[in-house]
């Protein structure tokens, strides 16, 4: 997973899939920047264009992330999901827990407008 910084917001980039071979390490590379995602700290972006795959215990360390970050009053959003993994999301009814947006200049500007 790739990380940059844009403004106030972390920008997290997974890559493949992610399902019961790659969870752990998804879920261990988004603890630390989850602890940071308060109301004061950083908004947190997870760009899903180089995601092929979600499985559904990838879907329950994005569900425990989102109840982490509200907890903490943080904000993430989600953006740029491929069509395989935006079909898992609606199925699922993922697509009603996070803020979704096509792509990753959208979501950075909805992050900062929120700041």
């Amino acid at each position: 997973m790739t990380t940059a910084a844009s403004g106030r917001t972390i920008v997290l980039s997974p890559a493949g899939r992610i399902d019961h071979t790659h969870a752990d390490g998804f879920t261990q590379a988004l603890a630390p920047y989850l602890r940071d995602c308060t109301g004061g700290g950083a908004a947190l972006l997870i760009d899903f264009s180089k995601v092929s795959y979600i499985s559904s215990i990838g879907l329950r360390a994005l569900m425990i992330a989102i109840k982490q970050v509200k907890a903490q009053g943080g904000r993430m959003a989600l953006a740029a999901l491929t069509p395989v993994v935006a079909e898992v999301f609606r199925i699922s009814c993922f697509d009603k827990l996070f803020d979704i947006y096509p792509g990753r200049a959208e979501a950075l500007a909805a992050l900062e407008d929120g700041a």
